[in-house]
């Protein structure tokens, strides 16, 4: 298939065109703008059984069950249950041995008299691939970002019609699906940060990896899943939660890594504003940290996301450079505490004035968007290797005009040092711990968790090779 975009006139005319596809439209929320488009290019009775907007709550409840939100990944799937069943239960004797059905669902909130915050919402598609086929599915989660309700409807209305188009045309090449949902829209109108595949048409899809196409082809700057390899919108996991998040290339997963988090974390806990509350704890994998020369390996990001999986740890991808970014991002879901976890090396780049030369403010600026919200640099110990000392954030030293600066964030604890540390970890360095590795220096296995290490072995992880002669565990 050539990468030529098609306009979202042609795309709905298409599928109007198109006698082996006939479905229902259910859509809440922001008018009827998905399903105004086939109406609007001509032959909408060749694919169009029929519209519904259940706008109203007490009718929405009335057909769908009741649900705490309405605009919601659950209510979504409530409608695409419901149409779907219906349209086969209503058409499947007359039409099912020429039709291949499909139930498109939306729910969204946009700006309204009462609403002013950006809008947002669920779209999905459950769809046969062919006539009388098992249905498969897509789900996606939308930020619309114009600050018009007239603009979000319009957005809406377009998206809708790529991921129907996407799913009848395309389904075979999710990547090239993926990219095709911004046909005709631009970034700074509307974000997708969260996708989910299923059923049997996409059998070998790893919606992991999905995630990542998100990333990775721009529709967000991050997404995230579960240690049980589910994708999850944002909001669900972090709304009005504290934060711990950890970033790192996890490539592999040593004994400082965990210590770092785990220390960091008794801190974290201990916080005045914790009151006993229990974070949500990240590790975080930016898309600078997954790039192998010019590329991202596949199979070793999934490599990776299996080893804090084994570990229970929920991942964040991003491509966030700079911890400002990051800070900014899960500011949008939560105004509750938030701890970073970072060595000191991390934290030397952050006051280094040559990394924000492209920023008006330059580091002031980047420490003000930092600090913005209720955010805490957890800062690791660091032993440098050349010296042999033992660096910590509050030792560690910094240009003279920043000195100043640097002693008030301490003061005021926007850096936090970490005072409980495992002292035989520090002489481990992540880039040491993998080269040796791929060596065949067996010393490795010592600066790894022994689970992980056991992991790597047996499914032969990040070049490592077996030792001729050793039984391989």
């Amino acid at each position: 298939m050539n990468n030529e975009k098609i306009d979202t006139n042609h795309k709905a005319l298409q599928i109007n065109l198109d006698a082996k596809r006939y479905g229902t439209f259910a859509e809440i929320g922001a008018g009827q703008e998905v399903a105004r488009w086939f109406f609007h290019v001509g032959g909408a009775a060749g694919t169009v059984a029929k519209t519904i907007s259940a706008y109203d709550m007490g009718v929405s409840d009335a057909i769908y069950g009741t649900s705490e939100r309405y605009v919601s990944r659950k209510r979504l799937q409530s409608m695409l249950d419901y149409e779907f069943n219906l349209l086969l239960e209503r058409l499947n004797a007359s039409r099912g041995d020429k039709c291949a059905f499909f139930a498109f669902a939306d729910t969204v909130a946009t700006h309204s008299y009462t609403r002013k915050e950006a809008g947002h919402g669920w779209m999905g598609m459950r769809f046969q691939c062919e006539c009388h086929a098992e249905p498969s599915e897509i789900i996606i989660h939308v930020h619309m970002l114009d600050t018009e309700n007239v603009r979000e409807q319009e957005a809406l209305g377009i998206i809708g019609v790529n991921l129907i188009y996407g799913a009848i045309y395309q389904y075979q090449q999710p990547e090239a699906l993926i990219a095709s949902l911004m046909d005709n829209l631009t970034r700074d109108r509307i974000e997708v940060d969260m996708i989910r595949f299923s059923g049997p048409a996409f059998a070998g899809v790893d919606n992991r990896l999905m995630s990542l196409q998100l990333v990775q082809q721009g529709l967000t700057e991050a997404a995230m899943f579960t240690a049980e390899g589910e994708v999850v919108q944002p909001a669900d996991v972090l709304y009005k939660k504290a934060v711990l998040v950890e970033r790192g290339s996890f490539r592999p997963i040593t004994n400082t890594t965990l210590d770092m988090l785990e220390r960091a974390q008794e801190q974290f806990l201990q916080e005045p504003e914790m009151k006993g509350e229990e974070p949500v704890v990240l590790m975080e994998m930016t898309l600078r940290n997954l790039l192998s020369g010019s590329a991202i390996d596949h199979k070793d990001f999934l490599a990776r996301v299996d080893i804090l999986s084994s570990l229970g740890k929920m991942v964040l991808i991003s491509n966030f450079g700079r911890y400002h970014r990051l800070a900014a991002y899960l500011a949008r879901y939560t105004h509750k505490l938030t701890g970073i976890v970072l060595g000191v090396p991390s934290l030397r780049e952050i006051f280094d004035e040559k990394f924000y030369t492209d920023m008006e403010g330059g580091l002031l600026e980047s420490l003000g968007r930092l600090f913005k919200s209720e955010v805490r640099l957890y800062v690791y110990p660091w032993l440098n290797p050349a010296t042999n000392q033992v660096v910590t954030a509050e030792n560690m030293e910094v240009a003279s005009n920043l000195r100043h600066l640097y002693a008030h964030l301490l003061e005021n604890k926007c850096i936090e040092p970490v005072h409980s540390h495992n002292v035989e970890y520090l002489p481990i360095y992540s880039r040491e711990v993998l080269a040796r590795l791929q060596a065949g220096d067996l010393s490795w296995e010592k600066m790894v968790p022994p689970p992980i290490v056991e992991i790597i072995k047996k499914n032969q992880l990040f070049g490592y090779q077996p030792t001729p002669g050793c039984e391989q565990i």
